[in-house]
């Protein structure tokens, strides 16, 4: 809890995911005003949509599963980059997880989406790099370093978002972990570097 107070942009990300996902829960037009829905976003240039369908949640298991990851790995990204790089990395990973989701299913008008997913793929990713030898658990099952959990987490993605009969929004999370990756080393390009060092130290 303390390290989670020291990080006031994670706290601020959590508090609010987790107030705009339990109105939505309760209250359908707040749901559908907000959701990730091609055709009004589309039609009516709706555009806020690609931020504000990040913050809401279809069931509570989706909002605990993302808010947990937040918790876990948000504080230690923002103690080492600082506030404005950690928002400046979520931020990115929510948009691109969410354009790239709008361009995959243009087509289709009745396409709905919600969920901070995509950016907390892109949250994954920047601590893959930070932390390649660090252990995930993905889906809070299947225990890998970081190395292998990146990539892993793209081909993944890329792979089940080709499939027709997917439920869950698999285009976001290819989006925003490569968001993630680009954003972190604008944002730090040191952590390049550091990155290369720890594989070296570790392989060399």
């Amino acid at each position: 809890m303390d390290s989670l107070i020291a990080s006031p942009v994670t706290l601020g990300l959590l508090v609010l995911n987790v107030i705009a996902s339990l109105i939505a829960l309760n209250n359908r037009t707040f749901m559908n005003q907000n959701m990730l829905w091609i055709a009004p976003m589309r039609d009516d240039h709706q555009w806020y949509r690609l931020i504000s369908s990040g913050f809401i949640h279809v069931a509570t298991w989706h909002l605990l599963l993302n808010m947990v990851t937040l918790y876990s790995l948000g504080p230690i990204i923002e103690h080492v980059f600082g506030g404005v790089s950690f928002a400046m990395i979520y931020f990115a990973a929510l948009l691109g997880g969410n354009i790239w989701a709008f361009w995959f299913n243009q087509s289709d008008d009745q396409y709905q989406a919600v969920g901070a997913s995509g950016a907390i793929s892109g949250i994954v990713l920047a601590f893959c790099m930070l932390a390649p030898f660090q252990i995930l658990l993905i889906g809070f099952v299947i225990p890998l370093w970081g190395i292998v959990a990146g990539p892993t987490i793209i081909i993944l993605s890329y792979v089940l978002a080709q499939r027709e009969d997917r439920v869950v929004g698999h285009e976001a999370h290819l989006g925003g972990a490569v968001a993630g990756v680009i954003t972190t080393l604008l944002v730090r390009p040191e952590t390049w570097s550091q990155f290369v060092g720890q594989l070296a130290q570790r392989f060399g």
